[in-house]
């Protein structure tokens, strides 16, 4: 096991999204929302058009976009690595994938022993 492990991973289809959303709205970030209006669904947005502050954990980045989580819903999700997948839909209604016939969907996986101690949770 090397040190390269991350928190949150994008699969290939996800990472083709997000580079054409960010070719037609520049950068990007994300944030795993907490289950209000859209469910449980990674948000894309512009890059700085969601607000986040000392509430919100940066998990890593996937295609160079940040994504962020909120601390209270880190603490149920810290030994689970996020994988941020694509699949036919329609994305969270604040979303930037929305009209694109395609969503974010967020599968995970719990870290092994070895991943946590790696990441020093």
């Amino acid at each position: 096991m090397t040190s390269d492990v991350h928190k949150v991973l994008a699969t290939d289809a996800a990472l083709e999204l997000i580079n054409l959303l960010e070719e037609k709205h520049g950068p990007v970030m994300f944030h795993q929302s907490g289950g209000c209006c859209d469910g449980s669904s990674p948000m894309c947005y512009p890059l700085g058009e969601f607000m986040t502050g000392d509430s919100d954990v940066l998990l890593g980045e996937i295609g160079g976009a940040p994504f962020y989580m909120s601390k209270a819903q880190y603490e149920y999700w810290k030994y689970t690595q996020l994988i941020i997948d694509v699949v036919p839909g329609r994305g969270g209604m604040f979303s930037l994938e929305g009209p694109e016939g395609r969503r974010f969907l967020t599968r995970s996986r719990m870290l092994t022993d070895e991943e946590i101690k790696i990441l020093n949770i």
